[in-house]
C-alpha cells in the first residue's frame, strides 16, 4: 500500500534510493525522481507509461541551481523567473551536457520550474539533486490536484506521496522557451500570456499538438477522462441531440437556464477563471466515476486563464 505522508524527511530517504514519491506542487501533483539516476528516470516514464520522445520538467528550490543546469540564462527568462519564481513558470533553457538525455527527450534545452508549495520546497533543500517530475497520473488521462487522486493512480506500485494537500492553481504551470533571443509560449497554464507580456512584453504562442513536443503537454490527447468529452459553447443545442444520454455537465457559472441532466459540476458559480482552474481537473476526477455516457463541458471566454482551462478542456475531447 502506498503511504500518503506529510513527512519530507521519509521522502527525501525514498529518493535518495532511487525510487520514485509523489509530491504536491501549487499546479498539480508530481511523480518525482532523481534527475542524474537513470533508473529513476526509467522508473517515471515507465509506471506513467509515458513516451520517451516527451521530455520532463527539472524542479528546483533555488535560482543558482539553474546555472547547474542551463549554459544560458537569458535576460527575459531572468526577468520572468524573478517575478513568477517560485510559482507556476516552466522556463526552457540551452541544457548542460551533465544534463541526462533521458529528461530532455534527446533534445538541447532543459525545462525548468521552481514550484511554489512548502513541502517541496524543503524536501528539495534536503536533497543533492534537482527532480524530474510531471504529472502523477497515467499518460494522457486526468492529471491529480489531490493525494488522494495520485493513491488511486498508483496504489501498490508508488511507495510514497507527500501530501501537501489541495493543489491551489489546479492546472500545470505555463511553459515558456526562446527562439532566436525571442520568448515563445509553448504551454499555456496557470500564468496567463497576457500576465507574461506585462513583464517581458509580446510573445508569440506555439501551443501546437505535436507528436515530438517541445516541451511537455503539447500532445494533441492529455488530460482525458476516461469518460467522452465534449467542449461546446451552445450546450443547450448539443444535448438535445442526446436525449437519451447520461450526461454530465461541467459549467463554469449558474447564469444559465436550468437542465435536466444526471450530473451538474461547477467549477465557478461566479465564471471567476482563478477558482475555475483550480477546481478543474478535481471536478472532471468526480464526473468520471459517476458512469455517465458524456461529460459537456462549457467553453470560458477565451481570455487570459479560460484560453489555458479551453486548451486543457480541447485535449481532453481527443
Amino acid at each position: 500500500m502506498t503511504l500518503v505522508s506529510k513527512d519530507t524527511l521519509k521522502a527525501a530517504e525514498i529518493l535518495n534510493k532511487k525510487e520514485l514519491v509523489a509530491i504536491p506542487t501549487e499546479t498539480v501533483y508530481g511523480l518525482a525522481g532523481n534527475i542524474y539516476s537513470e533508473t529513476a528516470i526509467k522508473k517515471i516514464f515507465e509506471m506513467k507509461s509515458r513516451p520517451f520522445f516527451n521530455p520532463l520538467i527539472v524542479h528546483i528550490h533555488s535560482m543558482e541551481q539553474v546555472q547547474d543546469l542551463a549554459v544560458d540564462f537569458p535576460e527575459k527568462a531572468k526577468q520572468l523567473a524573478k517575478v513568477f519564481w517560485p510559482g507556476s513558470l516552466t522556463l526552457i533553457l540551452p541544457k548542460k551536457e551533465s544534463v541526462p538525455d533521458l529528461i530532455t527527450a534527446g533534445k538541447d534545452t532543459v525545462g525548468i520550474r521552481m514550484p511554489n508549495h512548502p513541502l517541496t520546497l524543503e524536501l528539495l533543500k534536503n536533497l543533492p539533486f534537482p527532480l524530474a517530475a510531471p504529472s502523477a497520473n497515467p499518460f494522457t488521462h486526468i492529471s491529480p490536484t489531490k493525494a488522494q487522486h495520485v493513491k488511486n493512480y498508483f496504489d501498490g506500485k508508488l511507495e510514497m506521496v507527500l501530501d501537501g494537500g489541495n493543489c491551489a492553481n489546479g492546472i500545470e504551470s505555463t511553459i515558456v522557451g526562446f527562439e532566436n533571443g525571442e520568448p515563445v509560449v509553448y504551454r499555456l497554464g496557470s500564468i496567463s500570456t497576457e500576465e507574461i507580456e506585462k513583464v517581458i512584453g509580446k510573445v508569440s504562442v506555439r501551443n501546437n499538438k505535436e507528436q515530438a513536443p517541445n516541451a511537455p503537454g503539447m500532445l494533441e490527447k492529455h488530460y482525458s477522462p476516461r469518460t467522452k468529452t465534449y467542449l461546446v459553447q451552445d450546450i443547450t443545442a448539443f444535448i438535445a441531440q442526446y436525449p437519451e444520454k447520461k450526461i454530465g455537465l461541467l459549467l463554469h457559472s449558474t447564469d444559465h437556464e436550468s437542465f435536466n441532466v444526471a450530473s451538474i459540476n461547477y467549477i465557478s458559480k461566479t465564471g471567476n477563471l482563478k477558482e475555475a482552474a483550480t477546481n478543474l481537473y478535481n471536478a472532471m476526477h468526480q464526473m468520471d466515476r459517476y458512469d455517465l455516457d458524456m461529460i459537456v463541458a462549457q467553453r470560458l471566454p477565451d481570455q487570459d486563464l479560460g484560453k489555458s482551462i479551453n486548451d486543457r478542456l480541447e485535449r481532453a475531447t481527443k
